[in-house]
């Protein structure tokens, strides 16, 4: 079982494939991960040895951010957002669509589910 970055990979699948399930790490970075490495993209998870796991490992350690710093990052540019009290920071605040999407009628995932009005009914 290969673990990085806190994320257990699927063995049976493809090198490129796998890296996938680290948050942060596309199908563009993983095969970038995979030719820096040296390791060919045709390749499973359980076939590689601990060394290649390691260099997987540190290269991505020292050249990408993944998973929780991420994400830790991602929540700190919302706050910013919200602390500044700028227009997006107000969209977040509010639980609405902040990249100028249509509310009158959709927005649903993001306003959720939708809530009766008294005396509307003609």
């Amino acid at each position: 079982m290969a673990r990085i970055a806190g994320v257990n990979l699927p063995t049976s699948k493809r090198v490129p494939i796998a890296l996938t399930y680290i948050t942060g790490i596309g199908t563009t970075s993983a095969e970038a991960i995979c030719e820096a490495v040296s390791i060919d993209v045709t390749r499973r998870v359980n076939e590689l040895a601990d060394t290649e796991i390691l260099a997987i490992r540190e290269h991505i350690d020292a050249n990408y951010a993944v998973e929780g710093d991420l994400r830790r990052e991602t929540q700190m540019n919302i706050k910013r957002l919200m602390d500044l009290g700028c227009y997006r920071g107000l969209r977040h605040r509010r639980n609405l669509p902040v990249r100028g999407q249509r509310t009158h009628t959709n927005a649903r995932t993001r306003k959720g589910p939708a809530r009766a009005i008294a005396g509307k009914k003609k």
